[in-house]
């Protein structure tokens, strides 16, 4: 039985950078199981299981357009220090922010000035490409 849209698999990946660092992977814990078609993964990695068999393994590169997107420049954005209040931050660290219809989004701080922080608001997987080991371990019936 070959995986196609509407399936459930359970699968065990390892994603890795072109230059080889890992940057996440099912390793030591259950699998990933999700729903082929339902958008609950990136699309490049959808299609690479489409056509797996149970036991198949491959390995993949997902380009950005097909993973998080390329980086957006005009998702880094500069805004005034004072917006912080007397909260303090550093440059790569992760903070919330909510925006002004009240929805909470993760940003990176790319950048400190005495009067200015900027912000990083693409997914920190924007821009690269990504490399899967893929192992289909089974198809939900």
């Amino acid at each position: 039985m070959l995986v196609k849209n509407g399936d459930t698999v359970n699968i065990h990946y390892t994603g890795k950078f072109e230059d080889g660092q890992e940057f996440d992977s099912s390793k030591g814990k259950d699998p990933l199981t999700f729903k082929v078609g339902s958008g609950q993964v990136i699309p490049g990695f959808e299609e690479a299981v489409i056509g797996m068999k149970e036991g198949e393994k491959k390995k993949i590169s997902i380009s950005p357009e097909k993973a998080y997107g390329e980086l957006r420049k005009d998702l880094i954005k500069e805004f005034p220090r004072s917006m912080l209040g007397t909260g303090q931050v550093s440059v790569d660290q992760v903070v919330q922010l909510k925006t002004v219809d009240d929805q909470i989004v993760s940003a990176r701080v790319e950048g400190l000035a005495d009067n200015t922080v900027t912000f990083n608001l693409n997914h920190p997987l924007a821009g690269k490409t990504l490399c899967f080991k893929l192992e289909l371990i089974n198809i939900e019936k």
